[in-house]
């Protein structure tokens, strides 16, 4: 089954965190609160998943004790995203706007320092002069960079600091060091009498560009979920005896009949119970073919009628449908950090306050050892610093790699429950495969009956599956079905027990029946000897022998094939050009296994392999130093897939996201382990160069912008240039990190 969001869980939208230092303070007030399980923050999205059982005022008090605001999200999916994508357009603009204002003050003056004259203080025209220009600077940093000194104000009340911080503590410097040059330049020699005015407000100005770009480039990276969410329809067509109507999809409940026509989407998860058609669900699964669907087969929401009418019968609604988890499931994905993501987080938080001592020895030694005037150039190196030191890169890094990473995954028909999934899986040595249903069909038919005498096959095959009716396990389907084709009437079983990895037994019309291995056989003193040639035969054709026995006397041996699917081989291929080794683990004999192990060219495998023992071999083979990846269905497998380094969980439609996997692939296609792997190896490869990027401009920044290039060249970083690489960083971390949206897998 799907996991189902904790009904503990909530989402806060937080305002006023400005970088990544913000994220480690946000979440550790949070996991402070009492009741609080897990606080996790999305730096991209600028939100915080809560989970546990504690009121949400609580959560609101505690973020903004922490001197940041914070709202509780209560609406539906897509309500929340149309609200968040309505609040970022007015926000671009409002950036765009500031970015304008401050930028047509500070580009006249910067163009004037440089083409018409200095901006030293020598004159009582030019002072009065700067000092008008330094009242309309004040009026810029009022309008358009309110934001940065309101939010550093409240960080600072709370005893904490960020990148408005920086800015807040640069330009007011900058500002603050010119106007005391403006109004009293007897305090400072001539040399030094030189103001910064545009330094402000041009720093103002490309730091709000940086951000409305960030925002712009930082809405393409949730496309994945907006298309999941758009695949929701609005209305059903309710069946009402010989009424229909049309009444919003909120509105559905479990039970109610629904029609849907050519071309419309299915509004909720159901059963068909009326008509027949076909359904495009590569929305879902990422599987290209459409999909037959005739009575009884199930329905999900978001996929596409393509030709006939059915009526179907609603069987989850809201957030209970298949699409609802998914979507669920990739918005938590999207919020977990790997381990490399975590580490960023934690260096953050120490950043802003190193950065702010390195300023201040920076200018302490300017002051003392540099030329004159060393005032200047210690007002000078300091605000730079602490321009060109904010660490927004830094934190934009991981989460924005993630995010369009786990979106691009389940394009592809590929569920990831959480980040670590997502790093390890990049890093894997060895997968594991279960056999039936992973590298087979999963739909296991009798392709022939050899009694041992002349008993008909026809009785022999009423009596096994008389017998089989009562399992539920794969070849039993086989036999059952088998029986229910040639139209034989079946008995009713009594006294009947399946015994794991081995077959079953049970009474039928008197006799006692058994119906599995050779190893069942022995354990119940059947001969077997007489149809063992068949039996070794059979299974070097890689079909499965299953012994038949009644009253403890061997009657004949059923030949049971399971067909691989139609493109294991070349998935397995694409795996082993991606340098993975591949064991296959399998219940079946030995024979059978080496028949599919040939055609599939795997030259290690595990036979006759109790389901409980599986998970053994995995940690054989991670002693050995593999990283391993176990593939099954989730449910024999679980010990498996629990003890892989990741699990990997074959399911389709509803039966995704098993609690023991950590990856889910929604269509039955090993391509889609493929596309998993190579989605993971490129994600982590995205943010080890944004990592990689954003730690070189800070390492490489932040010593130039303190001015070492200055005794070997006479260069010192301006602060509006320090501005403007500080804006264009993020924006290049944001765009490498949506350049994995192009991505796409080997085969496709």
């Amino acid at each position: 089954m799907t996991e189902k969001a904790s009904v503990n869980e909530q989402i806060l939208l937080i305002e006023g965190a400005g970088c990544a230092s913000c994220v480690g303070k946000i979440e550790k007030a949070l996991n402070h609160v009492a009741g609080v399980e897990q606080a996790a923050m999305n730096f991209a999205q600028r939100s915080v998943t809560v989970t546990g059982d504690v009121a949400a005022q609580h959560l609101v008090d505690a973020v903004e004790a922490a001197g940041y605001r914070a709202k509780l999200v209560e609406q539906s999916e897509s309500e929340l995203f149309a609200e968040k994508e309505k609040a970022d357009q007015l926000y671009y603009r409002r950036l765009m706007k500031n970015m304008a204002i401050a930028l047509a003050l500070g580009v006249p003056m910067m163009v004037y320092g440089m083409v018409i004259g200095d901006m030293s203080i020598d004159t009582t025209p030019k002072r009065v002069g700067w000092f008008i220009a330094g009242l309309l600077t004040l009026a810029v940093m009022y309008t358009a960079g309110r934001h940065f000194y309101l939010s550093a104000w409240n960080t600072l009340r709370h005893h904490n600091a960020n990148m408005d911080t920086l800015v807040a503590l640069g330009t007011g410097t900058a500002w603050l060091y010119s106007m005391v040059v403006v109004l009293m330049p007897d305090l400072f020699p001539a040399q030094a009498r030189h103001v910064y005015f545009e330094a402000s407000a041009m720093i103002i100005g490309l730091i709000n560009l940086g951000l409305a770009l960030e925002v712009r480039a930082r809405g393409r990276t949730s496309e994945a979920i907006k298309r999941l969410i758009g695949l929701q329809a609005k209305t059903a067509r309710i069946v009402k005896g010989d009424d229909e109507i049309d009444i919003p999809v909120e509105h559905v409940q479990v039970g109610m009949l629904v029609r849907v026509r050519p071309g419309e989407k299915i509004p909720v998860d159901g059963v068909v119970v009326e008509g027949k058609s076909t359904l495009d669900e590569s929305m879902l699964t990422g599987e290209p073919m459409p999909v037959a669907k005739t009575p009884s087969d199930e329905l999900y929401t978001g996929t596409l009628n393509k030709s006939g009418t059915v009526v179907f019968k609603a069987s989850r609604v809201g957030k209970d449908t298949a699409l609802a988890q998914i979507i669920g499931l990739v918005k938590k994905a999207q919020n977990a950090k790997p381990s490399i993501g975590r580490l960023a987080d934690t260096i953050s938080g120490y950043f802003v306050p190193t950065i702010m001592m390195i300023a201040v020895l920076s200018a302490l030694a300017w002051l003392n050892f540099g030329p004159e005037p060393s005032v200047a150039f210690a007002v000078v190196s300091a605000t730079t610093v602490l321009i060109i030191a904010c660490p927004c890169a830094l934190g934009l890094a991981t989460p924005m790699s993630v995010m369009v990473g786990v979106g691009k995954a389940a394009e592809a028909g590929v569920l990831i429950r959480n980040g670590e999934a997502l790093q390890t899986s990049s890093k894997l040595t060895t997968i594991v495969l279960d056999k039936t249903g992973t590298l087979t069909q999963g739909q296991p038919r009798i392709t022939g009956i050899y009694p041992v005498d002349d008993l008909a096959k026809s009785e022999v095959l009423r009596l096994a599956a008389s017998l089989e009716a009562g399992s539920e396990h794969p070849l039993a389907d086989a036999v059952v079905a088998s029986a229910k084709d040639a139209g034989l009437s079946l008995s009713n079983v009594s006294d009947f027990h399946a015994v794991l990895g081995q077959g079953v037994s049970g009474v039928v019309e008197g006799h006692r029946l058994l119906l599995g291995n050779k190893r069942l056989m022995a354990e119940n003193q059947v001969e077997t000897e007489t149809l063992q040639r068949e039996a070794d035969d059979l299974a070097a054709q890689a079909q499965t022998p299953v012994f038949f026995a009644i009253d403890g006397n061997l009657v004949a041996v059923f030949a049971i094939a399971d067909p691989l699917k139609s493109d294991t081989l070349a998935a397995l291929e694409r795996l082993r050009r991606d340098g993975l080794k591949i064991v296959m683990l399998t219940g079946d004999n030995t024979a059978t296994a080496a028949a599919i192990a040939e055609k599939l060219s795997i030259s290690e495998f595990y036979a006759e392999v109790q389901p409980s023992d599986k998970s053994q071999y995995v940690q054989q083979l991670q002693a050995q130093g593999e990283r391993v990846g176990m593939v099954g269905d989730g449910i024999n497998d679980a010990p498996a897939l629990a003890q892989a380094d990741v699990g990997f969980a074959i399911g389709t439609g509803t039966d995704i996201a098993m609690e023991s996997a950590d990856v889910t692939l929604m269509r039955g296609s090993l391509h889609g382990l493929a596309d998993a792997i190579e989605v993971s190896r490129a994600t982590l490869g995205n943010i080890k160069q944004n990592l990689v990027g954003a730690f070189i401009y800070n390492v490489a920044g932040i010593p130039i912008a303190a001015g070492v290039l200055y005794p070997i060249s006479g260069i010192l970083l301006s602060p509006v240039v320090a501005g403007a690489a500080m804006a264009f960083s993020s924006l290049t971390v944001v765009s490498n990190a949506n350049r994995l949206r192009f991505f796409k897998p080997s085969n496709r």
